[in-house]
């Protein structure tokens, strides 16, 4: 028995499983491993440091797998942004036609794929619907909607999957998928069941073999609990949720303390370069990283071809249970 939603016809692959994107997590090693297993691989742009990189890293993963992978193009504020056209272009020149977008202001990154010939299938990760909705208007193929469960940005308006996919059900004309919270074959199956056409994951894909960092941090998501992530940025409306360590209680400390407000106290605390380092020396309080509250979920570091092979059984074990609940109308 295989899948046979919206996003597994529409994208090649076997599993309705993205690999979303992660800094710092998603190169060649971790995309090329999720698509030889079944599912879509995803290259982090942005990890990569110029777009020439982005393409160096491409070919590696093209070397890797024969099966379908996307990249990743999130747009977020900075003082010095990158050049995402750029990234863009070298994503359509190596012949890539599924992208991954999230953040702000993506209309002109999204026009430039779309314009392709062919066109690219773009995902766009959401944490609303009102900005699903700016996403239809787009163009986008596929909606990656996001609950409040998820690690990293988390939007401002904390609504968790089983509301927002509801509420992506009723009101999305587009196909969308659920990401934040997903680990599991009963979790694909709950998607699925509330109108998904798949399901994204980033943190369990941290913990398998292929990823590419540090055991210590995979034994770190192992042995904790639902409750060790930490929220931060919200004075800043920019809030994140990351792995709970010493480095996120000092900044999370610093923000509700700091009578000025000013973000020059806590930039320090959450340099992204120090959140790099911890995935490269295994300390994993040494800098701040993202995780997702299934952390919980996460007992096992098995490699993705395994990881993936049990989400598919569980998933039609889960949906047939279901199925064999539903009988004759009783008499009574």
């Amino acid at each position: 028995m295989s899948f046979n939603t919206e996003l597994t016809r529409k994208l090649g692959i076997r599993i309705p499983v993205v690999q979303g994107g992660m800094m710092w997590v998603g190169y060649a090693e971790m995309a090329a491993a999720v698509s030889n297993a079944g599912g879509l691989g995803i290259l982090t742009a942005l990890t990569q440091p110029t777009p020439e990189d982005l393409r160096k890293e491409i070919r590696r993963t093209k070397q890797m797998t024969k099966y379908p992978f996307g990249v990743n193009i999130t747009l977020l504020p900075a003082i010095n942004p990158p050049d995402y056209k750029a990234y863009a272009q070298v994503v359509l020149d190596e012949g890539i036609r599924i992208v991954e977008t999230a953040g702000n202001s993506p209309g002109p990154v999204i026009k430039m794929l779309k314009a392709a010939s062919p066109p690219c299938i773009v995902l766009h990760k959401c944490t609303t619907i009102k900005h699903a909705q700016s996403a239809v208007k787009l163009g986008v193929d596929f909606l990656s909607i996001d609950g409040f469960e998820c690690a990293g940005h988390v939007g401002e308006h904390d609504i968790t999957n089983f509301i927002l996919l509801s509420r992506a059900r009723q009101s999305l004309k587009v196909p969308f998928i659920a990401s934040g919270g997903f680990a599991d074959g009963q979790g694909l199956a709950a998607a699925l069941s509330l109108g998904a056409e798949g399901i994204n994951m980033g943190t369990r894909f941290m913990a398998t073999i292929e990823a590419p960092i540090h055991n210590n941090i995979k034994k770190a998501i192992v042995d904790a609990q639902e409750t060790d992530t930490q929220l931060v940025l919200r004075r800043w409306k920019n809030t994140s949720r990351l792995f709970k360590n010493k480095v996120t209680e000092d900044a999370y400390k610093i923000e509700v303390e700091s009578k000025t407000g000013d973000f020059s106290e806590i930039q320090p605390y959450v340099s992204g370069a120090r959140g790099r380092q911890v995935f490269l020396n295994g300390d994993k309080d040494f800098g701040v990283w993202t995780a997702g509250q299934v952390i919980g979920l996460i007992h096992d570091i098995p490699t993705c071809d395994e990881l993936l092979s049990r989400i598919e059984k569980e998933a039609v074990e889960t949906l047939s249970k279901a199925n064999s609940l539903i009988g004759p109308k009783s008499k009574l």
